[in-house]
């Protein structure tokens, strides 16, 4: 049989029509069932706790629960690996992190490329570091330990909660920033390293302002700088490592994310209830307690600001030498 050529012209055009037609329904519909949010860490941290926190305003607002499912291993790259290969449809949401950034030019052979593969929904918070030092190090300012581990290459212990962490790059960044020479300690964890610098073992570390601050107060430990552009209203007296090495600029921060090829109308939505959680009181005072930034911001200044860490830390990556473990 042959089919007049308007005819076949017409089925054509209703063919490639019905994709964005069945995505248009499936968008006017969501959450048909309830959502996942893949979390590449362990149950129990902070990370957890904040992904648990948006997680349920999410339910309230989308009318289904919102599951967070613990994927944790090979640096949070199994949880983005099982994200990028999930149907774009909405029900599968990805805790994204600083390490997504980092890890994009640490390993070599993953199975996906976190910018093609990842849609930036919402950026969430900000987590601040503070560079700090054991008391038995004769410095009480960055330019002091500068020109201390200057007089003393290779003799200064860094310590990091694992190689590729924020905490490892941090370090790595200020090396490199500063022109010293200091050997890197890596842990399993920031809690090990943590015991490890306030008995001296080691002598220097970035950590979260969070699970440092009770340590400089108690004098423990001693701060040289927080590692954000602007002071923190938390240890409004310590300053910026920026003051010191301008444009020096680190932080662990947190977002959602979907696979590619999820409906706009999806995206926008998901978008628009994530920034209505960081604008709710409640919300608001927990991140601080948890010692976090907001970060509200455009999809398209996540995903610019996604781009540039990721630029940033191949830097670094490349010019440490760092590998995966």
């Amino acid at each position: 049989m042959t089919v007049p050529r308007r005819r076949f012209l017409q089925l054509t055009a209703g063919a490639v029509a019905l994709p964005a037609v069945s995505r248009s329904a499936q968008a006017q519909g969501y959450p048909t069932r309830p959502v996942r949010l893949v979390v590449g860490f362990p149950a129990g941290g902070v990370g957890d706790v904040l992904a648990r926190l948006i997680g349920q305003f999410l339910s309230d607002r989308l009318g289904q629960p919102v599951v967070v499912e613990n994927r944790p291993g090979a640096a949070t790259n199994l949880a983005t690996e099982a994200v990028a290969r999930s149907a774009p449809d909405g029900h599968t949401l990805l805790w994204i992190t600083a390490a997504n950034a980092i890890n994009a030019s640490l390993y070599e052979k993953l199975s996906f490329n976190f910018i093609r593969d990842i849609t930036p929904v919402a950026s969430v918070v900000r987590g601040p570091g503070v560079m700090e030092v054991h008391p038995a190090v004769p410095a009480k300012t960055i330019p002091e330990f500068i020109a201390y581990a200057k007089a003393n290459p290779g003799k200064i212990n860094l310590a990091s909660s694992g190689i590729g962490t924020v905490s490892h790059v941090a370090g790595e960044l200020f090396k490199l920033m500063a022109g010293v020479d200091m050997v890197h300690v890596p842990y399993r964890g920031a809690a090990p390293a943590l015991n490890d610098l306030i008995a001296g073992q080691v002598q220097v570390m970035i950590l979260p302002i969070i699970s440092s601050v009770e340590h400089i107060r108690a004098g423990r430990l001693r701060a040289l700088g927080v590692t954000t552009l602007n002071r923190l209203d938390v240890v409004p007296d310590i300053p910026t490592v920026a003051e010191f090495l301008p444009g020096y600029d680190v932080s662990d921060w947190t977002g959602i994310g979907v696979p590619s090829n999820t409906p706009i109308e999806i995206v926008e939505r998901l978008a628009t209830e994530t920034n209505a959680a960081l604008a709710d009181a409640k919300i608001k005072a927990r991140l601080a307690q948890l010692g976090s930034l907001l970060m509200p911001m455009s999809r398209a200044a996540f995903g610019t600001m996604i781009a540039e860490e990721t630029a940033k830390w191949a830097k670094v990556v490349k010019a440490a030498g760092i590998k995966p473990a």
